[in-house]
């Protein structure tokens, strides 16, 4: 059983910065399409985030271009995600995921990010 793996949350400070990670407990068993982060806030739906290809194309909303990068390393079978001059709006539980080429995707638990003073 694939499981992802994700830390780096916390509470920060708006102007601050934090560093998401989501790693593969397991191997997936199929090509992988694309990796990435959606997120949810209460009462708001699901937004992608950002999410990077398995050939290195990223792709991010419009509400975090500029200030959030995505990367990955692949000897550690782990994504990162880097968010700098973070906002209160950004507050939300990020969801990693990785979809492979037969449309099936796997989800991280989750990881709570808090913008606030």
């Amino acid at each position: 059983q694939v499981q992802l793996v994700e830390s780096g949350g916390g509470l920060v400070q708006p102007g601050g910065s934090l560093r998401l990670s989501c790693a593969a407990s397991g191997s997936i068993p199929s090509s992988i399409y694309a990796m990435g982060w959606y997120r949810q806030a209460p009462g708001k739906q699901r937004e992608l985030v950002a999410s990077i290809t398995s050939v290195g194309g990223t792709n991010y909303a419009d509400s975090v271009k500029g200030r959030f990068t995505i990367s990955r390393d692949n000897a550690k079978n782990t994504v990162y995600l880097q968010m700098n001059s973070l906002k209160p709006e950004d507050t939300a539980v990020y969801y990693c995921f990785r979809r492979v080429v037969s449309g099936v995707s796997y989800w991280g638990q989750g990881t709570q990010v808090t913008v606030s003073s």
